[in-house]
């Protein structure tokens, strides 16, 4: 599995592709899946820095364990919070933007302490190390429907 530094690159690739789409594949275009991807790592980083470690409690989560071993999320299965739905409009110019905020994040991400975390709703609480291997295996997942879309 690739790590978020070498997921980027590819990403941006397709930013020119934003406006494609294939309703067969997704009922968005490309650029709403990078949108979201690169919304999803901006919201979970932040709320890592926020987060208070003295409180972070590792708990075994089947689910979680399943995913991280597989490093496949199931096509359909998870609704997206609100926070990192797209709502404006998509351009090239606002993918790059994002993507620029998205590589800072990432840097920001990188220097909060090991028992910092994020809540997920099925996987529970993720410490850092635990937080990037997800990111990576969310963008993967866009991505992989990205290629599909393109295809």
């Amino acid at each position: 599995m690739k790590n978020l530094d070498a997921i980027l690159p590819e990403l941006a690739n397709y930013i020119a592709h934003h406006n494609q789409s294939n309703k067969a594949i997704s009922e968005v275009a490309v650029g709403w899946h990078l949108e979201h991807s690169l919304l999803v790592i901006k919201q979970i980083t932040a709320t890592v820095a926020q987060s208070e470690p003295k409180l972070y409690k590792s708990k075994f989560n089947v689910k979680r364990f399943v995913v991280f071993l597989t490093k496949i999320i199931p096509r359909g299965k998870a609704k997206a919070p609100k926070v990192v739905i797209p709502v404006d409009e998509i351009t090239i110019e606002t993918l790059q933007e994002s993507l620029k905020n998205t590589y800072q994040a990432i840097a920001y991400l990188k220097d909060c302490q090991e028992k910092q975390y994020f809540m997920h709703p099925s996987f529970g609480q993720l410490n850092k190390k635990q937080t990037i291997q997800f990111l990576a295996i969310h963008t993967q997942h866009h991505l992989k429907i990205v290629r599909d879309i393109l295809k």
